[in-house]
């Protein structure tokens, strides 16, 4: 992600603690069933991560499944416009998740924040 940001000339993103725990969070009840996949909830996970990381104003949400690799998925939303804008957006700190469902299928959810 951070490789792709720099051939456009944007700032490396940062890993964050708590929005590393709420893209897991997501991703196990995806990968569970709790939730269909998709961005359910994503207006409860902006509003805890801006609620808990002062200055956090914008938040964004990319999510996949079916790739089994994280390369794959990368490519997967660099070849997306929206999945695309979130990854090269004025984002500065980040979290990801990763979960294996029960048939073995990977979902991956990456938070955005700034």
């Amino acid at each position: 992600m951070n490789k792709h940001r720099k051939k456009k000339g944007l700032a490396p993103l940062e890993s964050n603690f708590i929005i590393t725990s709420e893209a897991r969070r997501h991703t196990m009840e995806m990968a569970t069933r709790r939730v269909p996949f998709g961005h359910n909830g994503i207006a409860y996970r902006s509003k805890f991560i801006r609620t808990k990381i002062p200055g956090v104003n914008a938040v964004a949400e990319n999510v996949a499944y079916g790739s089994q690799s994280a390369e794959g998925v990368v490519a997967g939303w660099l070849n997306s416009a929206g999945h695309k804008k979130n990854i090269e957006g004025k984002y500065r700190i980040t979290g990801i998740g990763v979960a294996r469902d029960v048939k073995s299928q990977l979902y991956f959810t990456q938070i955005f924040a700034d």
